[in-house]
């Protein structure tokens, strides 16, 4: 190895940072924290995203396609499928999302061609109906994924009857209209939403804690009626002043399974992005922060109530935003990936802001979101543990994913997901960190003052942050480490239950990083953020110098 922190010819150095790994402290990671998102009429998400009638790359296309492929599966883009499939992907939430809160799932079945198209109120398009609930389904079979169905919560008797036509296994009208649509046998779905940001004015079916606690009580146990075994996810809110979770659990505790909660980090995309690299990677303590209060304040509402339903967290809305002045042209995607170029000079850029949906992913991003996932694997170990989490999106719209007409492209965040879900192990051990650390103004997700200045708060920000994990027999320890500091590489001596020897003098080691913190990949270019196999390494002294701007996985062999 080379030594990054002293001059070459320097021979002992004392690490900068030391990172004791505790086999004493431990609990299970769950896999559905590595969910992910579909939301319909979303800038690409579904339509010329994983659903694309008529192009040459999918089932039914023009292409070299099966074209035996047809029914719900025509128009699923292969090229997309295959992607997914590499990864792996857990569960998945579908239709929205904002979509949801006027959503008719009987809209979206049937003949693709008789479907009506209807005005969209949450993105202000017009969603044609062509990709619904037999079309999502036969892509989660595709892939291999766990569907997450999200209902309105408005009308008791439609989320019933989606029920029935997804899950109920007799001879009635819906069921049979299964059939004829092309699935005779029940789809099994197992995952429920009830309502999405049901708390916000912004949504229709906007209501109070105790009207909508009410909703999802009777929603909940009528649709539980057709299937006993349904899990449910009622909306959640992390700012609680006027009592939402208080009222709502007094009421749906003992029938839900998970709470959610939505998070976003933000980002500024001026001309000098690179500025932002520091507000970007810090902005994880922000979730984890977020994350350990609702978790305490959950645990010690469901405690006073004395529930019989053990209750965890779903973060199944999660992402940071590249936001821009909205004096600035509109982004448009571009044919690479990512969005066009634009000229902005000499326009304003003070004080309000809009998301850019087409901006692509970075490196930056990439080591906020390894954050988030340490953030989670620790909360994994709370009395109401995190237990599924979906980013958003999965596709386009700030996804791990960039799907084109020419074709589809790994984000640099996707090699995030294959690190961790692919390469860690499934069991959290402790890990004791002593690294350089700096007292910052930690930017507080996308919220702002009354100036529309982002809201900060100080907070000491370390330099590594450290999940550690086991395989599920002992046989291998592996420990995932951010070097959040944007110039400088970090020694960090390395302990297993305080031994220095407990630990081999050789590690598997793979590696996320670039030369450039705003690296981004597109077609042209799809490797410029990679996750790269550095095979075994030996480490001196226990050690290890850990890159700027990077994601270290180091694999020990125990057995």
């Amino acid at each position: 190895m080379t030594d990054a922190v002293t001059p070459a010819g320097t021979a002992a150095v004392t690490p900068a940072a030391t990172i004791d790994i505790r086999r004493d402290r431990r609990h299970p990671i769950d896999p559905m924290i590595y969910g992910h998102f579909l939301e319909s009429a979303f800038f690409g998400n579904i339509e010329g995203g994983v659903f694309d009638e008529g192009s040459p790359l999918a089932y039914g296309g023009d292409g070299a396609h099966d074209g035996a492929r047809d029914g719900a599966r025509n128009g699923l883009r292969s090229d997309v499928i295959e992607l997914c499939r590499d990864l792996g992907l857990p569960v998945v939430r579908w239709p929205g999302g904002n979509f949801t809160s006027a959503y008719h799932w009987e809209d979206g079945v049937g003949p693709r061609d008789a479907r009506p198209r209807r005005l969209e109120l949450a993105w202000g398009s017009e969603e044609s109906n062509r990709f619904g609930t037999d079309e999502f389904l036969a892509w989660c079979a595709e892939v291999g994924t766990e569907p997450y169905l999200a209902h309105s919560c408005r009308d008791v008797d439609e989320a019933v009857r989606w029920v029935e036509y997804t899950n109920h296994g007799g001879d009635t009208e819906y069921t049979r209209r299964r059939a004829r649509n092309g699935h005779p046998a029940p789809y099994g779905v197992k995952y429920w939403g009830l309502g999405n940001e049901v708390y916000g004015d912004w949504q229709m079916g906007h209501r109070s804690a105790a009207a909508y606690a009410a909703d999802a009580a009777e929603h909940a146990r009528f649709m539980r009626a057709v299937d006993p075994s349904l899990k449910f996810i009622a909306v959640g809110k992390t700012d609680d002043r006027d009592g939402w979770t208080e009222t709502l659990l007094g009421a749906v505790g003992n029938q839900i399974d998970y709470l959610s909660f939505h998070l976003y980090g933000a980002t500024t995309q001026l001309i000098d992005g690179a500025g932002e690299y520091d507000a970007i990677v810090a902005q994880s303590l922000y979730f984890e922060q977020q994350i350990v209060e609702y978790s305490d304040l959950v645990g010690g509402i469901a405690a006073r109530n004395a529930g019989e339903r053990s209750l965890a967290l779903s973060l199944d809305e999660w992402n940071i935003r590249h936001v821009e002045p909205a004096t600035w042209p509109e982004p448009q995607p571009s044919d690479d990936g990512g969005t066009v170029a634009r000229e902005v000079d000499g326009l304003p850029t003070h004080p309000a802001h809009r998301v850019n949906r087409w901006s692509p992913r970075t490196l930056a991003d990439a080591l906020f979101y390894a954050g988030v996932f340490h953030a989670l694997h620790r909360a994994g170990g709370r009395e109401v543990p995190v237990a599924m989490a979906n980013t958003v999106n999965l596709l386009n719209a700030n996804g791990v994913i960039v799907a084109r007409p020419d074709g589809a492209v790994r984000a640099a965040t996707y090699h995030v997901w294959d690190l961790y879900q692919n390469h860690l192990g499934p069991i959290a051990l402790a890990a004791d960190v002593r690294s350089p650390s700096k007292l910052t103004a930690v930017r507080q997700g996308d919220e702002r003052d009354h100036h529309g200045e982002f809201r900060t708060y100080p907070a000491t920000v370390p330099d590594l942050d450290v999940s550690a994990t086991q395989t599920a027999d002992g046989s291998s320890i592996r420990i995932a480490v951010i070097n959040r500091h944007r110039d400088t590489a970090i020694r960090a001596g390395l302990t297993l239950d305080t031994s220095q020897d407990a630990l081999p003098a050789r590690a598997a080691v793979k590696q996320l990083t670039a030369d450039d913190v705003l690296a981004s990949n597109s077609l042209t270019a799809p490797d410029a953020v990679s996750l790269r196999d550095l095979g075994t390494v030996e480490l001196t002294d226990a050690s290890y110098d850990f890159p700027p701007h990077s994601i270290t996985l180091l694999s020990f062999d125990l057995s």
